[in-house]
């Protein structure tokens, strides 16, 4: 990796630091080659503090340092994309990320849907939502459900119509995504399950 860091009259490079699980973005820092080179050899993100004009290891002062995973360059050579592990809130203020986000699993429409299958199940009343009458009916007819729509996917699967095959199967994971809150939990539950069988 040849990073350019005489682009900058500093020496500096930006380094973006992104989680390596949940990939939401941390914070932003600048490292210079001493930095990049002790981040390498430690494991641990470093950056040049330009306020404190010398290298600067995130958390050892709070403890909340930043385990590196690995590090991309840009097409450019002068930009870094730091993955890491957290270990804690990484901004100063005591959020997860600079920007006072969340640094939970985001799978994009499917975490939007989850945000509304939960929505429903506090509405539990009303008449109008079909995800609030399952709720309201239990987890007996949300089980029975992901059964039939299980079945449904097995019979398409045998066929050739593979549109009425990614029907089945969508109405499958909208369903198991309801039972899953009607259980309690969410699919990063299921998702930190297979992630921690792929570590054995």
């Amino acid at each position: 990796m040849t990073i350019d860091f005489n682009k900058d009259p500093n020496g500096l490079v930006p380094a973006i630091v992104q989680d390596a699980n949940t990939k939401t973005v941390l914070m932003l820092g600048y490292m210079n080659q001493e930095a990049y080179n002790k981040t390498v050899d430690t494991k641990l993100v470093t950056f040049f503090s330009r306020s404190k004009n010398r290298l600067w290891t995130k958390g050892e002062e709070s403890g909340n340092t930043l385990d590196l995973v690995d590090i991309k360059i840009d097409c450019d050579n002068d930009t870094l994309l730091v993955y890491v592990n957290p270990n804690g809130p990484t901004c100063h203020t005591g959020t997860d990320t600079c920007w006072k986000e969340d640094n939970e699993p985001n799978f994009g429409f499917i975490s939007e849907l989850e945000s509304t299958i939960h929505q429903r199940k506090t509405e539990a009343n009303s008449e109008k939502s079909y995800v609030a009458s399952l709720f309201k009916k239990g987890i007996n007819t949300i089980a029975q459900k992901v059964g039939e729509e299980a079945v449904e996917v097995v019979i398409e699967a045998k066929d050739d119509n593979d549109e009425l095959f990614l029907n089945e199967s969508a109405d499958l994971l909208f369903h198991y995504l309801i039972l899953l809150q009607q259980k309690g939990f969410q699919l990063k539950d299921v998702v930190k399950v297979l992630e921690d069988r792929s570590k054995k």
